[in-house]
């Protein structure tokens, strides 16, 4: 049993900073391309295979950059009865809470503006490796924040005896049922507080916590262990998971939950493009030279443990 346990912790571990999982991420931000306008799809198309690949990238920084983590999430319910008043722009939230602090509970949906203004930026500047880079980082905050573990403490269950729930909502269930969802949504809208829609985003996640917690609890009451868990292989390895069986149960549980935030993913960050384009100006993406595109290193994660929180070691 110690054994299982211990596992199933790792697992978590490992998946955590994977939020979605890499085959969700990369489905969301390719999925996003197709709900741009013309104008902006005859330069998303051509380069959509960058940008699906690369929807991973800020999980990779976890493992070599310790200031990484905290941009994936939020722990509001650090924040107790606060979590409503929370001062949305940075610079007030600091002077109310220290930076410090802000930090150790998450900066997800600041990370989504920052990552927004530079993408704007990119924009304006028609610089190709920075639209394709910034498009491709936030839409992975984007899709974190839409992730309900990812706006609490309890986000893998360890305070309820329910570790591995992480990767079991946002992995393990995507990647059993996503050929299954709807997923081609839109058109893309202008957005036009981009700093205030992040902080929606979240609180809507957060308000699905309880669900996505009490059902799962509720329905493990009813299955064995033996029955619940099984081992898969996973990237040439033999891991312990959740059993087919168990997942359709929590799939259906959850009543469509999973795919109405995919969804909500796809269509917040093919908006979140394509207002940055506008307040860009709408600069013409034809006329870019693809000489200017500079060749990028991959993040060196493999065998590594991701950093940043103690908790995930």
């Amino acid at each position: 049993m110690k054994t299982i346990k211990l596992s199933l912790f790792l697992s978590g571990i490992l998946l955590l900073c994977a939020s979605w999982g890499f085959y969700a991420h990369k489905k969301i931000n390719e999925t996003a391309v197709f709900l741009l306008p013309t104008e902006m799809s005859a330069f998303y198309k051509p380069h959509i295979t960058t940008i699906t690949e690369r929807a991973t990238d800020a999980d990779k920084r976890c493992y070599v950059d310790t200031a990484e983590a905290p941009r994936h999430y939020i722990d509001l319910d650090r924040y107790g009865q606060e979590a409503d008043s929370i001062p949305i722009h940075w610079s007030k939230a600091k002077e109310k809470y220290t930076e410090r602090k802000l930090l150790l509970t998450g900066i997800v949906p600041w990370q989504i503006w920052r990552s927004y203004q530079s993408l704007v930026q990119a924009f304006t500047k028609k610089d190709i490796s920075l639209i394709i880079k910034h498009s491709a980082d936030i839409g992975h905050y984007i899709a974190d924040a839409h992730v309900p573990l990812h706006t609490t403490s309890n986000y893998n269950g360890q305070q309820t005896n329910q570790v591995g729930i992480h990767a079991f909502w946002e992995t393990r269930l995507p990647e059993m049922f996503i050929t299954q969802y709807d997923l081609f949504i839109g058109p893309a809208i202008y957005i036009h507080d981009p700093l205030e829609q992040g902080w929606k985003i979240v609180k809507e996640s957060h308000a699905l916590v309880d669900s996505v917690l009490n059902i799962e609890k509720s329905l493990s009451v009813q299955f064995k262990e033996t029955e619940r868990k099984t081992y898969l292989t996973r990237n040439n390895q033999l891991v312990l998971s959740y059993s087919d069986k168990y997942t359709n149960a929590y799939h259906e549980a959850l009543d469509g939950m999973v795919e109405r935030r995919l969804r909500a993913s796809i269509l917040q960050v093919a908006s979140y493009w394509y207002s940055a384009w506008i307040d860009a100006g709408q600069p013409r993406l034809t006329d870019f030279s693809l000489q200017s595109m500079a060749v990028e290193e991959p993040i060196p994660y493999e065998g590594q443990k991701p950093l940043g929180r103690e908790e995930w070691h």
